[in-house]
């Protein structure tokens, strides 16, 4: 079945269902209870939603694919009627979120930039139809990607050369392959045992992983400065129940979601990547490398072709313009 025939039948069928509302939204996350998103997104909506309905409506998070195992099934669990909301990467399922990758690329958000305003500026117009089915509640990014290594320091694009790289989607495998890496595409949940096992050399990811996936234990040099882009993340509801609450609950979601929802989102993993990146200076098992200028300079020309040519291979440069402001 197509994905498209998969968001219609889903749909008929959660509309059907939906007449008798449950009070309890059931948000699935593929994460354990301690990750991120856990305080800053699910909880939030519990706390907003039951206070400004009287506790009629309230949420509930899943976790650990206690719903159903596999983060890039995130959306389509949502759709399906397993879970009523959840999170997940676009770069997962990079060939549904082709204009939302955007935000992922090197340079395409400046650092100084909130990545969740970026994307909220690029939604009606350019993003919505790849979220169909669904109602985004938040939209964010993380902060910017560094190289996490077992075993391999790296300062130039030559030290990436045969070097096996995860990444979470295209975007970041085009950066890796522009700079000598070969990709390697899989979550974030299996990057543990991957390099723990060696199956991978390292990882392109934000530093909020050290402790949200106990990367610090397997990991001893870090890369700090890179232009190597950061990640984007979502959290749907499923349109068919969101059309099935009641005008006053409708309004309390509204109210929920959002910008609102998505800078705390966003700003708790900035806090995170930061108290992680200071434990992982303290420990003296690992290297900490800080590019210099010239250094960035050198990787900064060997992906300069990866924005251009991706953006045209998604006709994306109004998505971009969109994003930047323009």
């Amino acid at each position: 079945m197509t994905f498209n025939k998969l968001v219609i039948a889903a749909s008929a069928a959660i509309t059907l269902s939906s007449q008798v509302f449950a009070e309890e939204l059931k948000f699935a996350s593929f994460t354990p209870p301690f990750h991120t998103i856990n305080a800053s997104v699910i909880e939030k909506l519990n706390t907003d939603l039951s206070a400004a309905t009287n506790g009629n409506l309230t949420v509930r998070g899943y976790h650990g694919g206690e719903l159903g195992a596999g983060p890039a099934e995130q959306y389509v669990r949502v759709l399906q009627g397993a879970a009523d909301m959840s999170w997940g990467l676009p770069g997962y399922t990079s060939s549904q979120f082709g204009k939302t990758m955007i935000a992922e690329l090197p340079g395409a958000i400046p650092e100084d930039m909130p990545g969740y305003e970026a994307l909220w500026r690029a939604y009606d117009k350019h993003l919505s139809q790849e979220f169909p089915g669904t109602k985004p509640l938040a939209l964010w990014t993380s902060e910017p990607n560094i190289f996490i290594m077992r075993n391999k320091v790296i300062r130039t694009p030559a030290d990436l050369a045969g070097l096996k790289i995860r990444v979470a989607g295209t975007t970041a495998a085009e950066v890796a392959k522009a700079l000598g890496a070969t990709p390697v595409q899989m979550p974030a949940s299996q990057i543990y045992n991957a390099m723990q096992t060696g199956l991978i050399d390292g990882v392109i990811t934000g530093a909020s992983t050290l402790t949200d996936f106990k990367l610090d234990e397997v990991a001893d040099a870090l890369t700090l400065g890179a232009p190597l882009g950061r990640l984007a993340f979502y959290t749907v509801l499923n349109r068919s129940v969101y059309d099935g609450l009641s005008k006053e609950e409708k309004a309390a979601v509204d109210a929920a979601s959002g910008a609102g929802l998505s800078k705390s989102a966003e700003d708790a993993w900035m806090s995170t990547a930061t108290a992680a990146l200071e434990t992982a200076r303290a420990d003296g098992a690992n290297t900490i490398t800080e590019l210099t200028d010239a250094e960035k300079v050198a990787f900064a020309q060997a992906v300069s072709g990866v924005i251009q040519s991706y953006v045209k291979s998604v006709d994306g440069a109004a998505t971009l313009d969109a994003m930047q402001g323009k």
